[in-house]
Order: structure tokens, then C-alpha cells, then sequence
């Protein structure tokens, strides 16, 4: 077997495991609020948000384009360079993971796909277009997961819920955010995975020298599967910090985050934007906590929170480009 060819399937296997710890790192992102308001167990929440991650990864590849083809030129691309970005995403995730913060596994990626391309050719490589592309969804998701839940809020509050009883509101709001983790799950496979398939498609267009306009379908196929896979584990640890320690949540609350925070990465995701779909459900519940007063907020565990979003992007820069340096050095 040819080195290159045993370095490409090195490369997707990198890649591979980059979505499955996806999948279980940003399980949070589905499931925490309805596993914390206890419409679903962990083991319920769990499985429908596998499948309907997988289901949701086969609907586009906007964003799997804008990976592939919009941060660097695809005549730029070189295994070592895919390589050292993906390393350096799967090294910042599991530290993310293990501290317990739910930081974005999708700035991760493209940040230090940045920084390794900075170390093979430069800024000049870089698309300046694509990466504001990103930097918008990076602002805006949060800053719209932030205030949509509080404007959804008030409208169900001037329309359903001031003519409810407390037992009642609870009762069928049960049921609707059962429909609203499906559709972040959903929503969470449509965008997550993508920058996946984007990934895997830049290493292909690097191995055969040549530019791919199409996403291949098995490489849509394995993406799908590694997220669908990695959310079947779970991630307990950040499930907790999401669901129980930011604001204490009912079944209404739960259903209008989950809402939010889908229809944000929903919209997203056909516009061709990566988003994190961390930050616009964190953000979410917080909008949500707000309309309870302030004080209903943990702030400190915010904070903890957009710390890990602030120190995302220089770190994952850094530590691709040192990345790229150390593989050409050694010679991997």
C-alpha cells in the first residue's frame, strides 16, 4: 500500500473519530433539557437524538462546502495540513469534555484548519470570505439564541399561557418538547456533521490533486453514521453542566429553547454557515432563565462557559499551526 494512500485512510479515520467524539461531546446539545425537566431519561433522550443526529446529516452539504472549499483553496490542501487541523479539533474537544464545558466542536475544526494552514502557506491562503462566514455564525447564532427564546417566550405567554393553569402548561408541554429535542437533534446532525463531510472531502481533494464540487455519498454516509455513533454514548458530564447547572428548567422552558436554538441552526445550516450549535443552545437556555429574572441565571457557570467560546478560537490556531510543524518535522 502506497504511503499516501495509507495517509488518506489515516486522515479519515481522524476525521471519523473527530465526528463520533462530536457526537457524544455536543449530546448536551440535544438532549440536556429534556433529560433535566425529565420528559425522557438519559436512555430515552439518548437514542432519539443518535437517530435523528443520522437523519439530519443526510439532508445537505451547504456547510460541507464551505469547509471543504471556503476557508482554504483545495489547491492548497495537503494530508499533513488535515491532519494536524483535526488532531488539534479532537485535542481541544476532549479537554473541553473532560473539564465538562461545552465549548463549539465546529470552531474548533475550522480554527485549527486555519492555524494549519498558516503554517503551510501563510495568511495569504486563507479565504477571508469564508472565515467571516464563520465569525458571523459565531456572533450571531448566540447573540439570536440569546433573544428569540425571550421573544417566544412572551408570545406563548400572551397567547397560551396566561389562560393555562401551572398542571396544564406542564402537562402539554411535556409532550411539545419531546417534538422540540427531535428537532434539535435534527437540526444538531444537519450542521454538525457537515463540517465532517467538508473535512474529509478536502483530504480526498488533497490525495487526487484535484478539486471536488460534489460531496461524495460515502463520505456523507460515514459522517452521518461516526455522529449518530458518538451520540449514542452520551456525554454525561456536559449534559449536567447544561441542563442543570445554568437555570432550573419546566417542561415550557425546555420546549422554547430546544425551539429557539433549532430553528437558528436550521436556518444556518441552508445558508451554508457553520455555527456551533453549543453557543446558540447555551445561549438559549440562558434567554430562556432571563425571563424568569436574572437572578434565576447561575452567571458563574455562564461565564465558565463563554470563557471556553472565547479562548476556542486563538487556542485551536495556535495549537494547529504548532501541529503542522511538529508532523513535517518528524516526518509522519
Amino acid at each position: 500500500m502506497e504511503p499516501a494512500f495509507l495517509g488518506l485512510i489515516v486522515i479519515v479515520a481522524l476525521a471519523l473519530a473527530f465526528d463520533f467524539i462530536n457526537g457524544f461531546h455536543d449530546t448536551a446539545n440535544a438532549i440536556a433539557t429534556s433529560v433535566a425537566t425529565k420528559v425522557l431519561t438519559p436512555a430515552q433522550a439518548i437514542a432519539m437524538s443518535a437517530v435523528l443526529n443520522v437523519v439530519g446529516a443526510l439532508t445537505g452539504t451547504a456547510v460541507a462546502k464551505t469547509v471543504s472549499k471556503d476557508i482554504i483553496p483545495q489547491e492548497f490542501a495537503t494530508l499533513e495540513l488535515v491532519g494536524a487541523a483535526l488532531l488539534s479539533a479532537i485535542a481541544w474537544n476532549l479537554f473541553t469534555w473532560w473539564k465538562g464545558l461545552p465549548s463549539s466542536s465546529s470552531h474548533a475544526l475550522i480554527f485549527s484548519l486555519v492555524g494549519a494552514g498558516v503554517a503551510a502557506g501563510g495568511w495569504s491562503i486563507i479565504i477571508p470570505k469564508g472565515v467571516q462566514k464563520t465569525l458571523t455564525g459565531l456572533v450571531t447564532s448566540p447573540a439570536l439564541g440569546f433573544v428569540v427564546p425571550i421573544l417566544l417566550m412572551a408570545l406563548l405567554s400572551w397567547l397560551v399561557l396566561r389562560r393555562m393553569r401551572p398542571r396544564a402548561v406542564t402537562r402539554n408541554f411535556r409532550w411539545l418538547q419531546i417534538f422540540s429535542a427531535a428537532f434539535m437533534a435534527f437540526s444538531h446532525g444537519g450542521n454538525d456533521a457537515q463540517k465532517t463531510m467538508g473535512i474529509i472531502t478536502f483530504a480526498l481533494s488533497a490525495y487526487y490533486s484535484q478539486k471536488f464540487e460534489i460531496v461524495p455519498l460515502w463520505v456523507i454516509l460515514s459522517a452521518a453514521a461516526a455522529m449518530g455513533l458518538g451520540t449514542a454514548v452520551g456525554g454525561w458530564r456536559i449534559i449536567k453542566t447544561m441542563g442543570f447547572k445554568v437555570v432550573d428548567l419546566k417542561p415550557v422552558d425546555g420546549f422554547v429553547a430546544e425551539t429557539s436554538a433549532a430553528l437558528i441552526i436550521e436556518g444556518a445550516s441552508r445558508l451554508g454557515i457553520p455555527v456551533s450549535t453549543t453557543h446558540t443552545i447555551s445561549t438559549s437556555i440562558m434567554g430562556v432563565g432571563t425571563t424568569k429574572g436574572f437572578r434565576k441565571v447561575k452567571w458563574q457557570v455562564a461565564g465558565r462557559i463563554v470563557q471556553a467560546w472565547i479562548f476556542t478560537i486563538p487556542t485551536c490556531i495556535v495549537l494547529g499551526w504548532v501541529l503542522h510543524k511538529l508532523i513535517l518535522m518528524i516526518g509522519v
